[in-house]
């Protein structure tokens, strides 16, 4: 039985909106795996779905780059150890660098890029050397690179946190921004449903069929209710079904008007990795002893 930590408790709890307890009943009944317990408190009805993001902890910004006849675009995330070194001018000025590069050298990966040069100097180069004067590490951690017949719209939120890279075919630059900050706010999956994934999908039905058994639903109409509820999930995830979040009478697909949206990207700063926790003052201490 694995050991359940109040950490591991604070954690679920974060993530599911459940209560203390029911977290930790969770976590003993699926031996600490934070994902099953997330899962099992669904199923019971006691906790929403959970989000698929991870938590938020690595710091850094987003950065987008579009060129100005908006047919080709790049989405980069930088990464960095404090929000303080993110907001640095150098850090920003480095960010901004690389998202042009990127754009005009259409490297393949990231190793791709950091072999790539600006003024005779590597990618790899000029992020050690911005490390060295920063003062803390540096690390490009991904980017997306589109390039387009059509339209190309970025946004980015809170000055980094969220960035979006959306390819309309048609639309004008406001209808562009408009989708952007509907994907930035709304996190869908998919333009519609031929595009959710369908782990996604096969997952989503397994925990509504096993929530409404848990509800005493006879087994016979169990599928009717999971396609139901399903229906209701297409709706949250794929963008053309979401509510338009300045206009809450209207849904995506009835402000496009026959624009289509082709593809897009999200990237949340940091999702997926974790940051270590540290005690600032007991460092400090540590540091002048």
């Amino acid at each position: 039985m694995a050991r359940i930590t109040a950490a591991m408790v604070k954690d679920l709890r974060e993530k599911t909106g459940a209560g203390m307890m029911d977290c930790k009943k969770a976590l003993v009944e699926t031996n600490g795996d934070e994902k099953a317990a997330a899962d099992w408190l669904r199923e019971k009805g006691i906790a929403k779905a959970a989000k698929k993001s991870g938590r938020v902890a690595a710091e850094g910004a987003v950065a987008a780059y579009v060129a100005s006849d908006n047919k080709v675009g790049v989405l980069v995330e930088v990464n960095c150890e404090t929000d303080f070194a993110a907001n640095n001018e150098n850090f920003r000025a480095l960010e901004k660098d690389i998202a042009e590069h990127i754009a005009k050298a259409d490297p393949k990966d990231i190793d791709a890029l950091n072999a790539s040069k600006i003024g005779g100097k590597t990618i790899e180069t000029l992020v050690t050397e911005a490390t060295a004067t920063i003062g803390e590490k540096i690390s490009i951690r991904r980017f997306v690179r589109y390039e387009s017949k059509g339209r190309i719209t970025s946004y980015i939120h809170m000055g980094g946190k969220i960035g979006v890279l959306v390819e309309l075919d048609g639309g004008d630059e406001q209808l562009g921004k408009d989708i952007a900050m509907q994907i930035a706010a709304s996190n869908p999956l998919a333009v519609d449903r031929t595009g959710v994934p369908s782990d996604d999908l096969g997952h989503e039905k397994e925990v509504l069929r096993k929530q409404a058994l848990e509800e005493g639903k006879p087994e016979k109409i169990v599928e009717k209710m999971v396609e139901g509820r399903i229906n209701k999930y297409y709706k949250e995830v794929c963008l053309m079904e979401q509510i338009f979040v300045k206009d809450t009478e209207k849904t995506v697909k009835d402000i496009l008007k026959g624009v289509k949206v082709l593809r897009f990207t999200r990237y949340q700063l940091g999702e997926g990795i974790e940051k270590k926790e540290t005690d600032f003052a007991a460092e400090v201490a540590a540091q002048i002893k």
